[in-house]
């Protein structure tokens, strides 16, 4: 542990914003495997549903700072593909 005030500060902040982060990326990885299920059982309007709030999720999450933007523009395009790939 540190010794220092400042560092110990550190630890604690750094703590929180990964358990935070942790919880964004989770939120998104629930996002993708709806879309993923719905496409799985061919389900072309929950996949549509599905995939628009996973977009919601992933631009939030990129907002945030916890994706990097061309990240998130390939998950969401790869997810598109799935659903368009559907028709």
């Amino acid at each position: 542990m540190a010794n220092i005030k400042s560092a110990k500060k550190r630890i604690l902040v750094n703590r929180t914003k990964a358990d935070k982060n942790k919880a964004i990326k989770s939120g998104v990885k629930t996002a993708v495997k709806k879309v993923t299920a719905a496409v799985a059982a061919n389900d072309k309007e929950a996949a549509k549903s599905a995939l628009l709030a996973a977009t919601s999720t992933i631009d939030k999450a990129t907002s945030k700072g916890v994706f990097h933007k061309n990240t998130a523009a390939r998950k969401v395009s790869r997810l598109a593909q799935t659903v368009n790939k559907m028709a």
